[in-house]
């Protein structure tokens, strides 16, 4: 009895024993089992390739980097739908705009415009006479004249021999009255005042160099000869505007033209003077339709005494009191579009009170000035991203979202796979790794086929000087081949390495967009990039050649934009003829 009494204690304590020390292991493994489910949903990818996308770690099949885990942030959010952080939305500067059709409550509608010369007041100050241009009292484009003023001095054979014919003629006015009045009816004809015919009468002495006066006052808007330049009779010298008035143009949609009469009043407002308005009224409705735009022209007069508005400026008019039973256009700034070719997209914002985004692809009409008409897609009151509109979509591609180049919102091939997104752009929340003056050290071959992109890089830019876009888009192409040979392996540091794959991506992205529109003006947009990634390179690895940064503030809607020259001098590719010098040399890199 004994001993069973020992057995079973034995047993109990074996038994607590064993439920001491194996009795949680069902609750770890479960416990366990569940991370590892949670794991398994876990997706990686790469910092410098986002659409490789991985379901366990490992390093990237592209450039070997590390990969990281992807951030799931959709908790709460419908399937298309994707978050930014607030960190990301200041970091791109994301503005958005309130979708309207310009029409409010009280029946007013807005008209966006433009300050212009006005024509009427405008005058060619030209020369009666032929002859050298000895001198030119305008020095430049902009300088006030008043009615009068001396304005240059010329030289003429043809004036010099009249003159003498007057000394002549007067000697013998007794004789031959019919002889001397017509001399001086010539010298009349050449704008010379009685003034000046009688002083050369009576002092018998000619002038070498004959004074032009201007005829009116205002200021000058164009000189169209220089000091020196020989002149025929009637040759323009100067264009003089006059603007204590100008004209303020709007255009106005084709469904709107019956809304509109000559002598309705226009409360005008500009970015200028934000906290002024100006009244004018409705001087004019052109009665020919712009066939390209579908839009006519409305114009104001503005009483400019006081020099407020300058030629360019952009303006908005207000006109209260329209009724119309028509629903208006909704218009949206160009900002907002991004187009593959075939498809035009925006990306709405939901709720105002959080960072939430989703595509939508929207139908456009006509482009007028900087806006486009939107025939379906959007709703008045809609949310849109107006500014940072690529950051937007690359964050989509980054978590796997419908987005330009991925209507479907699956994965999409990486350009190694064989297809490029026409304006994918790589947005990331950390420094690149390298600074963009910090020079590495790479082979002599590495640089000479860097050489060779620059080299059709300049071509490129050359190109859109002369406002050629078949050469851009040719010398586009030639630029893409050489990047193609540009041999990676040659680089043996492997953040350097990663660091060229990011510059060679976004270069390529450039070049191809450019080769892909036969538009001067988007070409040049892309150019913009284009330049930016190249800059970065050529710093980065060299070229062994000296190398010009130059700028132009007033190029991309005044935004500034840079490009590369092989030489000092300026010229400046986003404007063509119209501003060829503008700019100047804000870096030489050797």
């Amino acid at each position: 009895m004994k001993k069973i009494i020992i057995y079973i204690a034995i047993l109990a304590v074996g038994l607590f024993l064993g439920w001491f020390l194996f009795g949680g292991s069902s609750n770890h493994e479960t416990a366990h089992n569940h991370d590892t489910a949670a794991q398994t949903n876990q997706m990686w990818t790469c910092s410098m390739h986002p659409k490789i996308m991985q379901p366990e770690a490992g390093d990237c099949p592209i450039c070997g980097m590390d990969l990281i885990p992807m951030e799931n942030n959709s908790e709460g959010l419908l399937a298309d739908q994707f978050k930014l952080t607030e960190n990301a939305m200041a970091l791109a500067n994301i503005q958005t705009s309130i979708v309207g059709n310009g029409k409010s409550e009280d029946h007013t509608i807005k008209l966006s415009g433009k300050v212009t010369e006005n024509e009427e007041s405008n005058a060619v100050q030209v020369s009666y006479f032929s002859g050298r241009l000895e001198r030119l009292n305008v020095n430049f484009t902009g300088e006030k004249v008043q009615k009068g003023q001396l304005l240059a001095t010329i030289y003429s054979p043809e004036l010099y021999a009249a003159q003498q014919e007057l000394i002549t003629a007067s000697s013998m006015k007794e004789s031959q009255p019919a002889l001397y009045k017509a001399v001086r009816n010539k010298l009349k004809l050449w704008k010379l005042s009685e003034s000046q015919i009688n002083k050369i009468e009576t002092t018998g002495k000619v002038k070498e160099n004959v004074p032009v006066y201007s005829t009116v006052s205002g200021t000058v808007s164009e000189k169209l000869v220089e000091q020196g330049d020989y002149i025929k009779q009637g040759q323009a010298l100067l264009k003089i505007a006059n603007l204590s008035t100008v004209w303020a143009n709007f255009d106005v949609y084709e469904n709107q033209i019956d809304l509109f009469k000559k002598g309705q009043e226009v409360s005008i407002t500009t970015n200028a003077y934000s906290n002024k308005t100006f009244k004018g009224t409705v001087d004019f409705i052109d009665p020919i339709l712009d066939t390209r735009t579908r839009t006519v022209k409305l114009r104001v007069v503005l009483n400019n005494s006081k020099d407020a508005f300058k030629p360019g400026m952009f303006v908005e008019g207000k006109i209260k009191g329209i009724t119309s039973t028509e629903e208006q256009v909704l218009t949206i700034p160009s900002s907002a579009v991004l187009w593959t070719g075939e498809r035009s997209v925006v990306y709405i914002k939901g709720n105002p009170n959080q960072s939430i985004f989703e595509m939508r692809e929207i139908t456009l009409g006509n482009k007028i000035s900087d806006n486009y008409e939107v025939l379906e897609g959007l709703n008045n009151g809609d949310e849109i991203v107006t500014n940072g509109t690529f950051t937007v979509d690359a964050a989509a591609q980054l978590q796997g979202k419908k987005s330009m180049m991925n209507k479907s919102g699956a994965k999409v091939m990486t350009r190694h796979e064989g297809h490029l997104g026409m304006e994918e752009i790589l947005f990331e929340e950390k420094e690149i790794v390298f600074n963009r003056n910090e020079r590495v050290s790479v082979s002599k071959d590495f640089q000479i086929q860097l050489k060779a992109v620059f080299n059709d890089y300049i071509t490129l830019k050359n190109a859109l000087v002369k406002d050629d876009p078949k050469h851009v888009t040719l010398k586009s192409k030639n630029l893409l081949e050489n990047l193609s040979k540009v041999d990676m392996d040659l680089i043996k540091d492997k953040e350097v390495y990663s660091h060229w794959i990011l510059l060679e991506k976004e270069i390529k992205i450039a070049a191809t967009s450019i080769s892909k529109t036969s538009k001067i003006k988007a070409q040049r947009d892309y150019f913009k990039h284009l330049s930016s990634q190249l800059t970065n390179a050529i710093e980065v690895f060299g070229i062994n050649e000296k190398v010009y940064h130059q700028f132009c503030p007033m190029a991309a809607d005044n935004n500034g934009a840079y490009w590369l020259s092989k030489e000092e001098n300026v010229i400046n590719p986003y404007f063509g003829d119209a501003m060829l010098t503008c700019g100047e040399v804000k870096q030489v890199i050797e």
